[in-house]
């Protein structure tokens, strides 16, 4: 590998990093501020209380947070993609189990699952191209 392919693959990265950050930023956001018309566009009913919604959206927001530092220095917060694989990993394959048994309550939540398989994706070769780019170094 050499120093200009290394820190072209860096730069891509980098830019993968921050449309991870931006996607999960964006839904924290949305779920947290705007339920309402969200859950109202997918003909779902309110959960009973608003903290049913306010603590996932924190979390995705926060998981947003955390690509972005990413985003800055790659190398510096592979902790943070390995937290991200096991994420992405978990509500996609919760994702697509619900979709699979029919108890899914949106397609909306489907297409979120297909988008974190991605997501998923690319922080797994983003890790393995990390141990190669480390140790050639």
């Amino acid at each position: 590998m050499t120093t200009s392919t290394t820190s072209a693959d860096l730069a891509r990265y980098r830019l993968f990093f921050l449309v991870a950050g931006i996607y999960d930023l964006a839904l924290g956001v949305a779920f947290f501020f705007l339920y309402e018309p969200i859950f109202e566009w997918l003909g779902m009913p309110l959960p009973p209380h608003v903290s049913y919604i306010h603590l996932p959206a924190v979390f995705v927001l926060v998981q947003g947070l955390g690509y972005l530092l990413v985003w800055t220095d790659p190398l510096g917060n592979l902790g943070v993609v390995k937290v991200g694989v096991v994420y992405k990993a978990s509500y996609s394959a919760l994702a697509a189990y619900y979709l699979l048994t029919d108890q899914i309550p949106a397609m909306f939540f489907a297409w979120f699952g297909l988008f974190d398989l991605g997501f998923f994706i690319g922080f797994v070769w983003f890790l393995r191209w990390a141990r190669r780019a480390t140790a050639r170094s």
